[in-house]
């Protein structure tokens, strides 16, 4: 006699609905399944000021990988209008490499669109935060990365910065930079160093 497969309904619990922020991110914070997590944030980012709560999770040291991976996961399929792309440049100045990748993650998913950021930064008089705009234009490498060192190149007087941008040129410039290479040991004539930096970076573009 042939047995007879009974199928059991499963009962699936529905996923909670949250009527604002506040409660979502208590539930947030409240469980320690992840897998409830991933489902939260889904939710959690819908909300006004939701994904800047989601990319302070990511800051914390007690959050957990496969969290912020999801986290990074739904931030870079938002709007680049509306994500909160100044707070996700600042992951990359962290310590932090596995934090700093999540963050250049979803800067390139974000593409063109994260150049006003980087502009506004390259015409600051803040030196630190040039530096800091050239080095995302280099994990980022959109683009107009290239043009954009040069034209910054062209007129900048401050040494670190502009070595720091040949750094970077010396990966993405090609043969016709050179010239403007050359001329920066004029504008910084007497540093050793600046010499030594153009002439690696002439050396890696000649290949």
């Amino acid at each position: 006699m042939a047995l007879v497969k009974t199928h059991v309904k499963q009962d699936v619990p529905e996923l909670e609905q949250y009527e604002s922020l506040e409660e979502a991110i208590n539930a947030f914070n409240e469980t320690d399944e992840n897998a409830q997590k991933d489902d939260m944030i889904e939710q959690i980012i819908k909300f006004h000021k939701g994904p800047e709560f989601l990319i302070e999770y990511i800051y914390r040291d007690d959050a957990h990988r496969p969290v912020s991976t999801k986290i990074a996961s739904a931030i870079s399929s938002m709007d680049p209008d509306e994500a909160p792309i100044e707070m996700i440049m600042e992951l990359l100045k962290l310590d932090n490499a596995y934090v700093r990748n999540l963050g250049i993650s979803m800067l390139r998913d974000f593409g063109d669109s994260i150049k006003y950021y980087i502009v506004k930064f390259l015409i600051g008089d803040d030196r630190d935060l040039r530096i800091f705009a050239i080095n995302v234009l280099g994990d980022v490498n959109f683009s107009e990365s290239r043009d954009m060192l040069i034209e910054l190149l062209e007129t900048e007087e401050d040494i670190n910065v502009a070595m720091t941008a040949v750094d970077y040129m010396g990966e993405i410039g090609e043969l016709e930079d050179i010239p403007l290479l050359e001329s920066l040991k004029e504008r910084f004539s007497g540093e050793v160093y600046v010499e030594f930096a153009v002439d690696g970076a002439i050396t890696m573009i000649k290949g």
